[in-house]
């Protein structure tokens, strides 16, 4: 049965209900191992390749989870969002999929081939400028005066649920999981994650990993409430909050086992590994999870799987940071 619409919490059962709604449109991405990464790490690893789903990241999943469940009038206004560039992109093509009309606000300083693709999924965009503009209130006026309903990128359980779907694969296709590693921005992924894997492996443990500059979700459990931390500082751009949201920080307060934190050095060399060992492109922001295993900052714990969660970066970009 279909849960209700506009569901007021997340649980296990929404992230199954979710899955039902992506069955053969998500792709069912692949777990990739490495024997050079098992004997560096010292474990079994696997790794959740959503570098390969659609749009290129796991932010599809949650998106068109969330556009799914508009009522017929809501669908037919349209909707509106704001992102660094793969919530964006994600909702485009979501909205693409389902016959919906989009318009996504992006910041006028950011990655020219995220905004190169949201465009070319038929969404319109709006460009703010960072310094003199918050996004969320520029989404707000425009869903004011378009009457269209805004698509938050992780604080909704319609997305969160979504995302968690990642976890939800991850814990049925490997069994006996000791820990379970995902990058952490507002908090959906994990929090989405950590429902799945703690419902399905109760004692597996969830461990969420932050770039060292955009460290918000690491200071808010430290301090027990939510942080911001100003305007991070870091290559991960799909990671750059400020503060947890509102709804994914309650969640992953309750359900995360912790919390790490690797330097840029680190993502950049874990990036540097997945192509040269892996041969696979994953962008600053997939790569964080891994480079907390690679480097140390998560001891070893048995059987882990590492969520890679996206691979947007242009050919330039990419070769720019790789460069020695």
């Amino acid at each position: 049965m279909e849960l209700a619409i506009c569901a007021d919490e997340l649980t296990l059962e929404h992230v199954q209900a979710a899955a039902g709604r992506l069955d053969g449109v998500a792709r069912r991405t692949p777990l990739l191992t490495s024997a050079t990464l098992d004997a560096d790490c010292g474990r079994a690893v696997w790794l959740k390749a959503e570098s390969f789903q659609r749009s290129g990241s796991f932010k599809f999943r949650g998106a068109y989870n969330r556009l799914s469940q508009l009522s017929p009038a809501e669908a037919e206004a349209g909707v509106v969002a704001y992102s660094s560039g793969n919530h964006g992109g994600a909702v485009a093509l979501a909205a693409r999929l389902l016959g919906i009309s989009a318009v996504v606000v992006v910041p006028a300083t950011g990655s020219a081939a995220k905004l190169a693709a949201i465009a070319g999924y038929g969404a319109e965009l709006r460009r703010y400028d960072p310094a003199t503009e918050r996004r969320e209130e520029v989404a707000a006026a425009i869903a004011a005066e378009r009457s269209l309903t805004v698509i938050r990128p992780f604080d909704d359980y319609a997305v969160m649920a979504g995302q968690g779907t990642t976890g939800l694969e991850v814990a049925q296709d490997v069994a006996d999981l000791d820990q379970v590693l995902a990058p952490v921005g507002g908090g959906g992924l994990i929090a989405g994650t950590a429902t799945a894997v703690k419902g399905l492996q109760p004692t597996a443990a969830v461990i969420g990993v932050e770039p060292a500059g955009g460290a918000d979700t690491s200071a808010s459990l430290r301090a027990g409430h939510r942080v911001n931390i100003g305007e991070p500082s870091t290559i991960a751009d799909g990671l750059r909050a400020s503060e947890p949201g509102e709804l994914t920080f309650p969640i992953n307060e309750k359900l995360l086992d912790d919390v790490v934190t690797v330097p840029d050095e680190a993502i950049v060399d874990t990036m540097r590994f997945c192509f040269s060992r892996l041969k696979i492109v994953i962008e600053p922001s997939g790569a964080v999870a891994l480079a907390a295993l690679r480097s140390g900052a998560v001891p070893p714990a048995g059987r882990t799987a590492v969520v890679l969660s996206g691979g947007n970066i242009s050919p330039a970009d990419f070769a720019e940071l790789l460069r020695d």
